[in-house]
């Protein structure tokens, strides 16, 4: 079974909307957009890179899927670009019924149901890049079996966040942390089970 992982920025309250660039994802006003860019180090690098070194495929939705096709594909000589252009790109949509980026296979009948199955079947495994929309229905179904949260010492107030309205209560372990020069807190978690339930009182 191949295992889902999510990877995204957060600031201090769950806001994960266009933490790369002014123009990135303006939805409902946004105007905070590229609120990551600033607070970059040779930590987070070198943690990116850890995240990013063994195979996988990209599972994504449709906004970020558009984002990363109007970008990477124009890059040349870059180690990142060529391997987004080589692997299998899934984009979970309702709307976009045709793609020009090389390896793209729209997941666009019932998403959660083609998730499933690809998630059952043996190969590498599949990393989640931004997509708050997708994640919500990850989350939702408990798909999700590892999250890489990187949690930015910004607070924004609106936009859109990691665990939005409907997120299933579920358990989480975590099995690595760093911090970065900035103060960026570098998590990485895995899903474990139910909320465990106890008591102080005596």
């Amino acid at each position: 079974m191949r295992k889902i992982i999510t990877n995204t920025f957060m600031t201090l309250d769950g806001v994960m909307q266009a933490p790369g660039g002014p123009d990135e994802d303006t939805d409902s006003g946004f105007e905070y957009g590229g609120w990551s860019v600033t607070q970059w180090d040779h930590i987070m690098n070198d943690a990116m890179i850890e995240a990013m070194k063994n195979p996988y495929d990209l599972l994504l939705g449709r906004v970020t899927y558009e984002i990363f096709a109007a970008h990477w594909p124009l890059l040349k000589d870059d180690p990142t670009a060529d391997m987004f252009n080589r692997i299998n790109k899934y984009v979970a949509t309702d709307t976009l019924t045709n793609a020009s980026w090389e390896n793209t296979v729209l997941l666009n009948h019932d998403t959660i149901k083609q998730i499933k199955s690809l998630k059952s079947t043996n190969g590498i495994d599949l990393q989640v890049h931004g997509s708050s929309n997708l994640i919500q229905s990850l989350l939702q179904h408990g798909l999700i079996d590892q999250m890489n949260i990187w949690i930015y010492p910004l607070v924004i107030g609106k936009g859109k966040r990691l665990f939005g309205n409907g997120t299933v209560p579920s358990n989480f372990k975590l099995v690595s942390h760093a911090i970065s020069t900035t103060g960026v807190i570098i998590t990485s978690f895995e899903a474990n089970g139910e909320i465990p339930i106890g008591s102080f009182a005596l």
